[in-house]
């Protein structure tokens, strides 16, 4: 008996060649991307310098009447929200932050004022007229160098480059009149950016 013999067909050379490079094209392509994306993640950071930290205590209210003040800057590259103003373990909740995210980079630079105490926005007196009329107006000897700020809602949000001047209420007791002139830390986070900073707590009457 004879065996017949039959001829399978197969794909050519040249076109197995051609499926072979197109495939590596397309596989190249994706790993550069791939590899682009990963870098540019990289290459972007999360950062904010805080300058020009001030604590203040009444040097004779028993309660123990105190505020604070900080410049803020995102110096990343990512935008980021100002999440967190701690004193000795005690976080300073939103509504008794005082955000002004319009500053000036002269303003900005400058040391930042108490003003006196009173009973306008829980202890600090406001000397202008800001338009609109906000919680908590400090005067800063012109009307370039003034700070208009509404009570915060949540975190301060800032862009990269951009800056910010908070004032902040502390909790009545956190710190006392026996305080002044003392150390204390002043933790300000943006999630997990930031650094505690050393501060001399200062008597005020």
């Amino acid at each position: 008996m004879t065996t017949k013999l039959t001829k399978s067909r197969a794909l050519s050379t040249v076109l197995t060649t051609v499926i072979i490079l197109v495939a590596s094209v397309v596989l190249g392509s994706g790993v550069v991307l791939y590899g682009a994306s990963l870098f540019q993640g990289g290459t972007q950071t999360e950062a904010i310098s805080v300058s020009g930290v001030k604590v203040w205590v009444h040097a004779t209210d028993a309660n123990g009447l105190a505020w604070g003040a900080a410049g803020v800057r995102n110096t990343g590259d990512k935008v980021v929200s100002v999440d967190k103003i701690q004193i000795r373990g005690t976080d300073i909740p939103f509504g008794q932050w005082y955000p002004d995210v319009t500053v000036t980079p002269t303003l900005f630079q400058q040391a930042l004022n108490h003003t006196g105490w009173s009973g306008v926005a829980g202890g600090l007196t406001n000397n202008v007229a800001c338009n609109p009329v906000t919680i908590l107006e400090l005067s800063g000897g012109s009307a370039t160098d003034d700070i208009c700020a509404d009570v915060a809602t949540g975190p301060v949000s800032l862009t990269p480059g951009q800056s910010a001047i908070i004032y902040f209420k502390l909790t009545n007791g956190t710190l006392s009149p026996l305080d002044s002139g003392a150390n204390t830390g002043v933790n300000i986070f943006a999630g997990k950016t930031g650094a505690p900073q050393s501060v001399t707590i200062q008597g005020k009457s």
